[in-house]
């Protein structure tokens, strides 16, 4: 089995050498991640630069590892394109630090670089630990592997995207595993002002997470109550509620410019 890993907290980040050395126990695993953490870049891709190659090696492990100095989606669509031999099977992206929950998966690299290979139909999750300190990620590596052979195992669709929220307290502290839709993630955001040397203002953005965790069936009530979570979600962002009533009204008729 052919495995392709990236994230978007770079080559380095304790949490992808954790996954990708658990994966290796289920096929061969190639890592393809930025040089640089390329968190909230979203699904960018680089358009107006080269794209650089360079292996890495890993201490205490055979894995071939490639950084690139571009986001994300670069990593899965270089990865797949040009470093692998073969055609992945399946594709992991992760063990991010920090969540990846509701919608915050619109701006979220690690959930776009498996988003990418939905994209070029390839079966793909997203990983993710729901803390910043004191992380087990091998814990979240287990899950995952597990997960992945469940994928393998099932011949479920091969544009699957499967986004994961591991909890981040003790093991023997999780609930369970729930399947779960998105939630919906407010920020009490803002921006704080400074000033350079020159006087000139320039802008920091922060901003106070406020999180809807009482809404049965959501990823953020699920990681609240100690579950960890698992959402299929999906590139087609039709509105098909929407699209029924548009169809069905007047509208169109009253907008349509080409009627004589």
């Amino acid at each position: 089995m052919n495995i392709l890993v990236s994230n978007d907290d770079g080559i380095f980040a304790e949490g992808i050498i954790h996954l990708a050395n658990k994966l290796s126990d289920m096929g061969r695993v190639v890592v393809v991640a930025p040089y640089t953490e390329m968190s909230a870049t979203g699904h960018a891709i680089t358009m107006h630069s080269p794209l650089r190659v360079q292996e890495i090696k890993w201490s205490h492990t055979d894995i071939k590892a490639y950084s690139i100095n571009g986001t994300p989606a670069d990593c899965v669509k270089i990865g797949v394109d040009v470093l692998m031999d073969n055609k992945p099977d399946i594709i992991f992206s992760g063990i991010n630090r920090g969540a990846n929950l509701g919608t915050d998966v619109v701006y979220s690299g690690t959930v776009s670089a498996a988003m990418e290979g939905c994209l070029l139909g390839i079966p793909s999750v997203a990983i993710s630990v729901a803390g910043f300190d004191n992380i087990d990620f091998s814990y979240a590596a287990e899950v995952a592997y597990l997960l992945g052979k469940k994928l393998m195992e099932n011949k479920f669709s091969k544009n699957i995207l499967l986004n994961m929220n591991v909890p981040n307290v003790p093991r023997e502290e999780i609930s369970g595993i729930k399947f779960t839709k998105l939630g919906v993630r407010k920020y009490k955001e803002g921006y704080i002002e400074r000033k350079d040397p020159r006087g000139i203002p320039y802008y920091w953005l922060t901003g106070v997470i406020d999180n809807d965790h009482k809404v049965d069936n959501t990823d953020i009530n699920a990681v609240y109550n100690k579950y960890i979570s698992i959402t299929p979600i999906h590139y087609d962002l039709t509105n098909y509620k929407m699209l029924n009533f548009l169809n069905q009204s007047s509208m169109l008729k009253e907008i349509n410019l080409f009627d004589e």
